[in-house]
């Protein structure tokens, strides 16, 4: 079997959410309310650090799955790297100006992929997809695995 040189991105989520590529419509860093984008991490890594900020330990407990979605190589990405970024992009009063670099990501409707910086790790990144771009049905979620959030983490944030 040939290797499968596509890029893998992940989501942890709720193991009732896991079963399918879908967004909520919830507003987030980069979306406004009412505009579906899917959040996904470059490693399980990161994708279990944004879901610890995110959650601030609540429900660390629950039961989690990985999801493992697949990039095909040959899809356009876009890219928005800290230098097209203000100084201080990533704190919350500045919300609105992340959210209309994804809005104008998604209303240009190049590219089904935009990859970010993290907030937590600026040299990594996340990759948002957009459910709704023609490429959308390249992607696929290859399947989910278990995760368990190491009790340790809830730990180190009680202090």
């Amino acid at each position: 079997m040939a290797p499968d040189n596509n890029m893998h991105v992940f989501r942890i989520t709720h193991a009732r959410w896991a079963e399918s590529l879908a967004a909520s419509g919830f507003a987030a860093r980069w979306n406004p309310k009412g505009r579906f984008v899917i959040y996904t991490g470059g490693s399980r890594a990161l994708a279990c650090l944004e879901n610890v900020v995110h959650r601030s330990g609540e429900g660390l407990n629950n039961v989690f799955k990985v999801m493992v979605i697949q990039i095909p190589d040959d899809l356009n990405i876009a890219v928005i790297s800290l230098n097209d970024l203000p100084e201080n992009w990533f704190e919350y009063s500045n919300y609105h100006l992340t959210q209309q670099v994804g809005v104008d990501w998604i209303d240009a409707r190049k590219a089904a992929v935009l990859k970010v910086p993290s907030v937590i790790v600026p040299q990594e990144h996340n990759f948002l997809i957009n459910p709704q771009h023609p490429d959308f049905s390249k992607i696929k979620l290859l399947g989910n695995e278990d995760f368990v959030f190491d009790p340790r983490i809830k730990r180190a944030m009680e202090g």
